[in-house]
């Protein structure tokens, strides 16, 4: 599959590390260095079975986008078939979805199927996705007002400041990046 990322990459992001400066100001969480905004809280998600770092979250005015970077060949891109395999999964749990061209490139419009107080809703969430060098970085954005270009654009600007740290250790295709807290000894 070919890699899929805005034809503005190199100059507006999302980033390779190699690719930004070293006094340019970044929280470091191992494969995910974000860059800090103004009213952005920032949260670690842990998986409870192994309680290992799996996405860093990030919020504005109650609107977030959780971030995963994975390992890529330096050829083969992940965005296309991660597109197919929620599109699928979405179907499978009772939702839908819609893909649609953005600054970005092929983002997926989403209903996904949850449950609050007995009763079956849907909320709206957006995937976004871009292949970079030898990694793929995918976030998923949610909140009350995603439609509304006030509350998405600050996620997106977030999500294009990130830098991605791909490490030199050898991964297959689609595994997930370590991740870690800043400053913690590993």
């Amino acid at each position: 599959m070919e890699k899929l990322a805005p034809s503005d990459r190199l100059e507006n992001g999302p980033f390779d590390v190699s690719e930004v400066g070293l006094l340019t100001p970044y929280l470091d969480f191992g494969s995910i260095r974000v860059a800090p905004m103004a009213n952005m809280q920032i949260r670690a998600d842990v998986e409870e079975a192994s309680k290992r770092l799996i996405a860093i979250t990030l919020e504005i005015e109650s609107h977030r986008i959780q971030m995963q970077a994975f390992a890529a060949s330096k050829t083969e891109g992940l965005w296309q078939p991660t597109l197919d395999s929620i599109e699928a999964s979405l179907v499978a749990q009772g939702g839908s979805s819609s893909r649609w061209e953005s600054e970005l490139g092929v983002e997926l419009l989403a209903q996904v199927p949850f449950e609050e107080n007995g009763r079956r809703l849907l909320r709206e969430s957006r995937f976004i996705g871009v292949d970079g060098p030898k990694w793929f970085l995918r976030g998923v954005l949610t909140g009350p007002e995603m439609h509304l270009s006030s509350r998405r654009d600050p996620l997106i600007a977030a999500f294009r400041a990130v830098a991605v740290s791909r490490g030199n250790v050898p991964m297959p295709p689609g595994e997930l990046l370590p991740l870690t807290l800043p400053g913690a000894v590993t």
